[in-house]
């Protein structure tokens, strides 16, 4: 590594108080998700820093480099030495201010990048073909796409939809054997290799029902998909499916439902606003229950207030 590539993450800090205001605005980009100015263009670049492209040129020569491309593989070779096993975008010197707007900022640059790769004809067709379902299934495996695949399963729930969340082996195979040509089969898996739940997306299309896939590009459960939506975030530094995946995939689940909602028309609009209602007045965690439940203990105290002044006054007649 030259003298212009080494130590360049600390090199940009210690530099950019100094630069000029649009310079400053592209290291601070950089330095923010350093991971992600790795693999962006020097067009996505530009835009996440608010500078035309001749700026990132210029900033890249400013530390010594002849082009973006040298610039870009210094960092990538920086990055490959630091390591960090703590976020993709945190060092271990960093503050808790750094942490705390570094995490923040990933997540929104992650979740801005998704909202230009989304292919919304796909989002619409995949809300077409579940509007029209006679059922949905569900099909995760592991902790993360479980927790979405119940999410998605509620949520079209409420929307009146016949919809189950399976993620046991077996019955995801029970459920493909049953689909048909007028069900859907909703398989969620990030990693999109688990062989198991390929076994069940294969089946279910061989029974005539559509498979739609909510993944990575390129994994096997994409290929098997008539229908990918496909989700690419940075890779996590500690898991394989970290929060910006999570959190890309409640987004996606939110257009598809909100689209559906919109196929569905005035019943499931009125269906859910009845929902809530219903929830507010009688759920749980709302005031109407909290104070029915208090009304019943404190009958009850005073049933038991009664029977204890009574047995005290019998006790006294005798």
């Amino acid at each position: 590594m030259n003298d212009a590539a080494s130590n360049l993450l600390q090199r940009l800090r210690e530099r950019m108080d100094s630069l000029p205001a649009a310079q400053r605005s592209v290291v601070q980009a950089v330095l923010d998700d350093p991971g992600a100015a790795v693999a962006a263009t020097v067009e996505q670049l530009a835009q996440q820093a608010g500078v035309s492209m001749p700026t990132i040129v210029r900033t890249c020569r400013s530390f010594g480099f002849d082009s973006v491309r040298e610039f870009m593989l210094a960092l990538a070779q920086d990055l490959a030495v630091r390591g960090s096993y703590l976020h993709r975008a945190v060092l271990a010197e960093d503050t808790a201010g750094d942490v705390s707007n570094k995490i923040v900022h990933a997540a929104v640059s992650s979740l801005t990048e998704l909202g230009r790769r989304l292919d919304v004809e796909v989002l619409d067709q995949v809300a077409s073909k579940l509007a029209a379902a006679r059922r949905i299934d569900c099909y995760s495996v592991g902790a993360a796409s479980t927790f979405m695949a119940g999410e998605l399963q509620s949520r079209l729930f409420r929307l009146g939809c016949t919809a189950n969340a399976i993620f046991d082996a077996h019955q995801q195979l029970v459920s493909a054997s049953t689909l048909g040509p007028e069900g859907v089969a909703f398989v969620i898996s990030h990693v999109g290799r688990m062989p198991y739940t390929l076994e069940a997306a294969r089946f279910a299309r061989s029974q005539g029902a559509t498979v739609v896939a909510l993944t990575q590009p390129g994994t096997p459960l994409a290929d098997i998909a008539d229908h990918l939506i496909a989700v690419s975030v940075p890779q996590d530094a500690v898991m394989r499916v970290g929060t910006e995946a999570y959190l890309a995939h409640l987004v996606v689940i939110e257009i598809l439902m909100v689209r559906l909602a919109q196929k569905l028309g005035p019943v499931a609009t009125r269906g859910l606003a009845q929902f809530k209602q219903l929830l507010h007045k009688h759920g749980f965690d709302s005031a109407e229950y909290s104070g029915a439940t208090e009304a019943l203990q404190d009958a009850a105290d005073d049933e038991r207030g009664m029977q204890f002044n009574g047995g005290i006054g019998h006790g006294r007649g005798e």
